[in-house]
C-alpha cells in the first residue's frame, strides 16, 4: 500500500473503495452495476437524491439552496458562474490570491466586466486585509477561491461583501469543515479532492440568483434548467455520482464535517510544526495566518529550494511508499496534500520521514 499526498486526483477512502469494488457488478439486488442503470429509471435516482440528501446533511444547507450535479469539473463553474450571474449588472469582483481564482477571472472576462479587487502580487502568499480591496457595490457578485490548491493559501473566514452575493470556489476544501451557507450566493467544489472521483462538481446555489442566465449560456451550464431537472437533463455521469455518495456517507460515519476538520487540524500541524522548527530547512512561503489546512507546499533547502536535495527528498519518500508529494510544476518544490481520505497515521508518517531527512542532510 502506497500513501498518497496527490493533490488531485487524490486519496479516496478505502473503505469506499472497498464497497464500490463489492458493489461494481451488481448494485444491490438490481442485478445490474450502476453503470449500467437508465439515469431515469427508479434504482438509479434513489442513489442520486440519496447523495444530493447527504449533501444537504452534511453542510446544513438550508431549504431555499439548490444543491446540483454538475459536469464540467471547477474549470467549467469558472464560466458556468459568470455565465448565470454576471448579467445582472455586468460586472463583477474577483479576488485573486493565486493559480484558480486568477484562472476564474480570466474566464469570467469573456462574458462580463472583471473587476480584480486587489494588486496582483509578484508571488500568492497572502490573503490581503479587506481594507485593501476595492470592492464596487453594484458588482453582481463576489467571487473567491477559499483555498488555492497549487500555492497552499486557505481563507480563514468569509469575506464581508456588504450585501453583494458572495460566490465561493471550495474545490479543494469543501467537506473538510463546517460552512455557513447563509452567507454564500454559490458553493462549488469539483470532486477529485474530497468528495470523490473527477467527473462531478457540487453547486449549492441560492434560488433568487437562479434565471438571470445570459442568452448565451448552453443548456449543461444552465443553473435553472439543471434545477428544474434534478440534475438530470442530460445523462448524468452516474457511476461517479453513487461513489460520491458513499465518500458522503463515509464522512457523515466518521463523524461529519467536524470530525474532517478536527483531523485537517491535527494533520496539518504535524507538518507545518516540522517546517517552524527546521531552522528553514523546510520553508514554507505562505503567511501563517492563511496557510492552507488542504494542500502544504514547501521547499527544502532553504527559503529558495535545493533541488537535488527536494530530488532526494522525494526518491527518499517513495522508497517508503509516499506518492505524489512533488510540488505544483509553477511553482517547484515539495507539497503535501492532507484531504480527508488521509489519515491521521499517513500523515505522521511523513512528519517522522521530514524529521528522519532533517537529522541527515541539515
Amino acid at each position: 500500500m502506497v500513501i498518497n499526498f496527490g493533490a488531485g486526483p487524490a486519496k479516496l477512502p478505502r473503505e469506499v473503495l472497498l464497497e464500490v469494488q463489492k458493489e461494481l457488478v451488481e448494485q444491490g439486488s438490481s442485478g445490474m452495476s450502476v453503470m449500467e442503470m437508465s439515469h431515469r429509471g427508479s434504482s438509479y435516482m434513489k442513489l442520486h437524491n440519496d447523495t444530493v440528501d447527504l449533501a444537504r446533511e452534511l453542510l446544513k444547507v438550508p431549504d431555499n439552496y439548490k444543491v446540483l450535479l454538475m459536469q464540467g469539473g471547477g474549470t467549467g463553474l469558472f464560466a458556468a458562474v459568470a455565465m448565470n450571474l454576471i448579467g445582472r449588472t455586468g460586472t463583477a469582483d474577483y479576488v485573486v490570491t493565486g493559480s484558480w481564482s486568477a484562472k476564474a477571472a480570466k474566464e469570467a472576462a469573456k462574458y462580463g466586466k472583471v473587476n480584480q479587487v486587489v494588486a496582483k502580487p509578484d508571488k500568492f502568499t497572502r490573503v490581503p486585509d479587506q481594507k485593501e480591496w476595492k470592492l464596487d457595490p453594484k458588482a453582481s457578485y463576489v467571487y473567491y477561491c477559499d483555498n488555492e490548491t497549487i500555492e497552499g493559501v486557505e481563507f480563514n473566514t468569509a469575506p464581508d461583501t456588504n450585501g453583494v452575493p458572495l460566490v465561493v470556489d471550495m474545490s479543494s476544501n469543501i467537506m473538510s469543515r463546517p460552512v455557513d451557507v447563509k452567507k454564500f450566493g454559490v458553493i462549488f467544489g469539483c470532486a477529485q479532492k474530497n468528495i470523490g472521483p473527477a467527473g462531478i462538481t457540487l453547486v449549492i446555489v441560492r434560488e433568487d440568483l437562479i434565471g438571470h442566465q445570459l442568452p448565451i449560456t448552453p443548456t449543461i451550464l444552465d443553473f435553472s434548467i439543471v434545477a428544474k431537472d434534478n440534475s438530470i437533463n442530460n445523462t448524468p455521469p452516474t457511476f461517479i455520482i453513487h461513489v460520491v455518495g458513499r465518500v458522503f456517507a463515509w464522512i457523515k460515519r466518521h463523524g461529519g464535517v467536524e470530525s474532517m476538520y478536527k483531523a485537517s487540524l491535527t494533520k496539518s500541524n504535524m507538518v507545518y510544526d516540522v517546517i517552524a522548527n527546521s531552522k528553514d530547512f523546510y520553508y514554507c512561503p505562505v503567511e501563517r495566518s492563511v496557510r492552507s489546512r488542504m494542500n502544504v507546499p514547501f521547499r527544502v533547502g532553504g527559503p529558495g529550494g535545493n533541488e537535488a536535495l527536494e530530488k532526494e527528498f522525494l526518491k527518499g519518500a517513495e522508497a517508503l511508499g509516499m506518492q505524489q508529494l512533488k510540488g505544483h510544476r509553477s511553482v517547484g518544490g515539495i507539497r503535501a496534500s492532507l484531504y480527508n481520505a488521509v489519515s491521521v497515521e499517513e500523515a505522521k508518517a511523513l512528519q517522522s520521514y521530514m524529521l528522519d531527512f532533517l537529522a541527515k542532510n541539515s
